[in-house]
C-alpha cells in the first residue's frame, strides 16, 4: 500500500482514518446501510467483513442484528455474500447476483425489492424505501473540501452520500489514482414536477464533474485499502453464443441497408455474460467502424473494441473486467481516458437519454413465450435469479432492442421458448428482436399470431417446435372468440409444472 494516507488530503478527514472494525462498530442494528458497488466493482471490501464479525457475535449473544442494505447494483462475495452469511440483511435492494444472498431471499429470510435501477435513486430521494442511516463507498481518493475521486463503478453512491446521516469511505490503494477524470458525475438532477432536460445530446457529452462530493461534517470514518475488485471471469465464446452473434451482426447490416441506421450504427448497449462478450467480438470481427456506446457496465468485450478502434468511446457506469482485463486497462490507463466516462446509474440508465440517443439495447433472457413476453429474473415463475436490473430501462426506451438466450437450459431439458412465461418482465409492446443460436425473430409490426408463427419457426429448438406449434394451432381452433393472443389457460404452464414433476419440459424424459 502507498503511504499511510496519501491518498487523503483533506486534513479534517484524515485525522477520521481508523481500522474497518472501528468503521463497522458505527454501524447498528436496524440501521439502512447504503453501499457503493456495481457488477462486483467499487464496492467497499473491508467494512462489510467487519459487519460480519460485528453481527456473528451479536447473534451469538442471542442479539438481533440485521440491516438494510442498498447497492448500486450487484457487488461481491467479500460484501453481499459475507453479510449474506452472517444472516444479517432484512431488506436488499435493487440487483443482487450472490448465490448466497439469492438463497436467503428465495427462502424468505431477505426481502428483496427488484427494483429497475435508474428508479432506485429517485424512490430513495422519494422516500419510498425509508430513511438512510449510513452510506459506505469506496473511493480512490480524498481531496480538499469533501471532493472524492471516484473509484471503478458510481452506481448509486451520488445519492447514498447525499442522503445518508452518516458516511464512511473506504479510499482503496489498489484503484489506480488515474482514475481522476474518467467520472462524470451529474449534480443537476431535480425530482417531479420540477425536473428539466437532461442537456445531453451525445454519449461522451460531459453535463456533470469529475467528483464525488460530500459534507466532510457527515464523515464519521475513513478505511484504507488495498485490494481488488471481484473480477469476472471471461471465457471466450462457444458454438452458441457465436452463433448468437452472427444472426445480430447480420441483422445490424441489414438495418443499415435499409437505411434504418447509420454505418456506425447508435450507440449500443450490452449486458454482461458470455452471450453479450460474444456479440461485441461478433462487431469487433465486422466491417462495423466508429462505434460508440451508452451502456451500465464495460466488459472485456468492450474494451477489445476500443483497443481495436472499432469503438471510438464508451459510456457507462462500471467495469466489469476479467483479471486479464484489468492488467491490461491498468496497464494502458492513460490511453483509456477520454475514451471511457463512468456516470451515476441515474444517467447512465436514464430512460429520456435512452430515448433520445436511439441506443440499440442487447440483454439476455431467462425465457420468452410465444408471442414476444420475457421472464428475465424468475426461475420456473417464482425463485428470482438476479433481477431486472437494466434491461427495462433501455428495453422499453430503446430504438431497437434485442433480446438474447440460447434455446435451451440444463442440457436441453428447459426450453427458452414456452408457450406463456411463467413471469413477465417486458411485455410484448417492448420487445423487438428475439435471438438463439436457431436464428432470429423480428417482431416488429407483427400481430401476436405471426410473432408466435416466426418466434417459434426461428428461435426454438427443432426438439420443442413441434409441441409449440401444436400448441398455438390447437389454442387458435379452441378460442375462436379470442384469437388476438389465445391460450389454453390449462395447458399455459404445463410445461414448468412437468419440469418441476419430471426434470424436463419434455414429453421424452
Amino acid at each position: 500500500m502507498e503511504g499511510m494516507s496519501s491518498r487523503i488530503s483533506c486534513p479534517t478527514l484524515r485525522t477520521r482514518v481508523m481500522p474497518a472494525d472501528a468503521a463497522a462498530a458505527l454501524i447498528e442494528n436496524g440501521d439502512n446501510v447504503g453501499i457503493s458497488g456495481f457488477t462486483g466493482a467499487g464496492y467497499p471490501k473491508a467494512v462489510p467483513t467487519a459487519l460480519h464479525d460485528r453481527m456473528t457475535a451479536a447473534h451469538e449473544r442471542g442479539e438481533e442484528f440485521r440491516i438494510g442494505l442498498w447497492t448500486g447494483a450487484s457487488t461481491a462475495p467479500d460484501a453481499d455474500g459475507v453479510l449474506a452469511r452472517a444472516h444479517g440483511v432484512g431488506t436488499r435492494l435493487p440487483y443482487n447476483s450472490d448465490p448466497t444472498m439469492r438463497a436467503l431471499i428465495n427462502s424468505g429470510e431477505v426481502d428483496y425489492i427488484d427494483a429497475h435501477l435508474s428508479h432506485s435513486a429517485q424512490h430513495m430521494w422519494f422516500g419510498f424505501y425509508g430513511r438512510l442511516d449510513v452510506a459506505v463507498v469506496e473511493v480512490t481518493a480524498i481531496l480538499p473540501g469533501g471532493l472524492l475521486v471516484p473509484s471503478s463503478s458510481v452506481g448509486n453512491n451520488k445519492t447514498w452520500l447525499e442522503q445518508a446521516d452518516r458516511v464512511i469511505l473506504e479510499v482503496n490503494h489498489w484503484q489506480p489514482r488515474e482514475f481522476e477524470g474518467f467520472h462524470d458525475v451529474y449534480y443537476g438532477t431535480a425530482l417531479p414536477p420540477h425536473r428539466r432536460p437532461l442537456e445531453l445530446t451525445e454519449p461522451m457529452q460531459r453535463i456533470g464533474e469529475p467528483y464525488l462530493r460530500v459534507d466532510p461534517a457527515k464523515v464519521v470514518a475513513v478505511v484504507e485499502t488495498d485490494r481488488a475488485d471481484r473480477n469476472s471471469p471471461f471465457s471466450a465464446p462457444d458454438a452458441t453464443s457465436a452463433a448468437i452473434a452472427e444472426h445480430v451482426v447480420a441483422f445490424l447490416r441489414a438495418e443499415v441497408a435499409a437505411g434504418r441506421m447509420p454505418e456506425n450504427l447508435l450507440p449500443l448497449q450490452s449486458g454482461v455474460g458470455n452471450v453479450a462478450n460474444a456479440v461485441l467480438a461478433g462487431l469487433d470481427a465486422s466491417d462495423f467502424t466508429d462505434l460508440v456506446a451508452f451502456t451500465e457496465v464495460i466488459q472485456d468485450g468492450m474494451l477489445d473494441l476500443l483497443d481495436s478502434g472499432t469503438l471510438r468511446a464508451a459510456s457507462a457506469t462500471s467495469f466489469g473486467l476479467s483479471d486479464v482485463g484489468v492488467a491490461r486497462f491498468m496497464e494502458n490507463i492513460s490511453a483509456y481516458k477520454g475514451r471511457i466516462l463512468l456516470r451515476s446509474e441515474e444517467i447512465s440508465n436514464h430512460p429520456e437519454l435512452v430515448r433520445r440517443l436511439g441506443v440499440i439495447a442487447m440483454n439476455g433472457l431467462l425465457e420468452a413465450d410465444i408471442y414476444g413476453n420475457v421472464n428475465s429474473t424468475h426461475v420456473m415463475g417464482s425463485a428470482i435469479m438476479n433481477g431486472i436490473g437494466g434491461s427495462g430501462d433501455f428495453a422499453r426506451n430503446a430504438f431497437l432492442n434485442f433480446f438474447l438466450t440460447p434455446s435451451t437450459a440444463k442440457n436441453g431439458a428447459i426450453s427458452a421458448i414456452v408457450p406463456m412465461v411463467s413471469h413477465v418482465d417486458h411485455t410484448e409492446h417492448d420487445v423487438h428482436v428475439i435471438v438463439t443460436e436457431h436464428g432470429l425473430a423480428d417482431l416488429r409490426g407483427l400481430s401476436p399470431r405471426a410473432r408466435a408463427v416466426r418466434i417459434i419457426e426461428q428461435c426454438a429448438d427443432p426438439r420443442f417446435r413441434p409441441a409449440l406449434l401444436d400448441y398455438t394451432e390447437r389454442a387458435w381452433a379452441q378460442r375462436p372468440d379470442a384469437r388476438h393472443t389465445p391460450h389454453l389457460l390449462d395447458e399455459a404452464l404445463s410445461w414448468h409444472q412437468r419440469y418441476l414433476d419430471t426434470g424436463s419440459m419434455g414429453t421424452d424424459h
